[in-house]
């Protein structure tokens, strides 16, 4: 009789932890916003539901075959960031055969295919709205008349002389920041020069890498980086560093932009790191991708979906019964602005 107790208690408790469980896959845990984010649901979460992490390790063949594992348990409900987008067509079908709602997140799938089923989701942010935001900020840095810069604008010749960091080649965001960022500063009379765009895949590593390459070439030449996201910022910042920027010339522990050897670099996202840098005076500006926010959205939608409700009753108003939208946010010191 104790042995059947024993096995009963254990039987439940393990059918307990299956049953409050949700499949959270991300498409790289060494991406620094999605650490950030994943923190963030941990933080966040008081919710009747646990998430489990799974790790696709930038890899779309490995993210597809988690999730072909996890729908063997036929959960209620997964939750992907993914590695491609265009992956998401698939993902959803095969979350069809067994019913499962998916919520996806910060890599948004095509319309056409989140419009497929009725039990799918997109929590993220307009990538359009960072690189305005980004533009605003360089704007608010080389003032607000466009025919008459000031004091950054090195050489005097009325230009902005740019290189911009793009992340992954073909990556929505990255097209869309890229090509948003400079709209939005010509749109407003400024008259931005180019000198490179380069991609750097978002990772720190390899804009270290890309800027040390670049600043042999253009070293005098470069008034602004525009950054597709801060990790990359960082990467370039290090770069900076080794070839002479940024060298606190007075030692009061912060670099002045008005004294010191800097340069401004602006980057998206509002990491951690990000963000103590701009503390510090490397790094000029982010645009913040609110991680908690977004963490908040998909663990209210996430619990409403696990205990079904009416998706629409939570706090985050949903677009078109699909996507839960969160505003970026500017941050730079008070020292920037106009």
């Amino acid at each position: 009789m104790i042995l059947l107790i024993f096995v009963f208690t254990i039987t439940l408790s393990s059918c307990k932890k299956t049953n409050y469980e949700i499949p959270f896959i991300l498409y790289d845990e060494e991406d620094l916003f999605m650490m950030s984010f994943r923190d963030s649901i941990f933080l966040h979460n008081s919710s009747d539901i646990t998430f489990k992490m799974y790790d696709s390790t930038n890899s779309q063949i490995i993210q597809n075959e988690i999730i072909n594992g996890v729908l063997l348990d036929s959960p209620k409900l997964i939750i992907v960031n993914p590695v491609d987008r265009l992956g998401a067509y698939t993902i959803i079908e095969k979350s069809k055969l067994t019913d499962t709602p998916i919520i996806f997140i910060n890599r948004e799938p095509l319309a056409e295919d989140l419009l497929s089923w009725d039990k799918v989701y997109y929590v993220g942010a307009k990538p359009e709205q960072s690189a305005i935001y980004q533009a605003e900020l360089v704007m608010e840095l080389f003032g607000s008349n466009p025919n008459n810069l000031n004091n950054y604008d090195l050489n005097g010749d009325g230009k902005i002389q740019c290189i911009i960091l793009k992340g992954q080649e073909g990556h929505q965001d990255a097209e869309i920041r890229t090509e948003a960022v400079v709209n939005e500063m010509e749109e407003n009379g400024y008259d931005l020069e180019i000198l490179k765009i380069e991609s750097a895949d978002f990772r720190t590593s390899v804009a270290f890498d890309v800027m040390n390459e670049l600043l042999p070439i253009y070293r005098d030449q470069i008034e602004v980086i525009f950054s597709n996201n801060d990790a990359m910022a960082i990467g370039a910042i290090n770069a900076l560093k080794e070839d002479g920027f940024f060298t606190d010339d007075n030692e009061d522990g912060k670099v002045d932009s008005n004294i010191d050897n800097w340069i401004p670099v602006v980057g998206i996202d509002g990491i951690a790191e990000a963000i103590q840098l701009i503390e510090d005076g490397y790094l000029y500006g982010t645009v913040i991708n609110d991680s908690e926010s977004m963490a908040k959205a998909v663990i209210e939608l996430s619990s409403a979906i696990f205990n079904n409700e009416d998706p629409e009753t939570i706090s985050y108003p949903i677009l078109y019964g699909k996507y839960i939208w969160i505003d970026y946010k500017k941050y730079s010191l008070p020292i920037f602005e106009e």
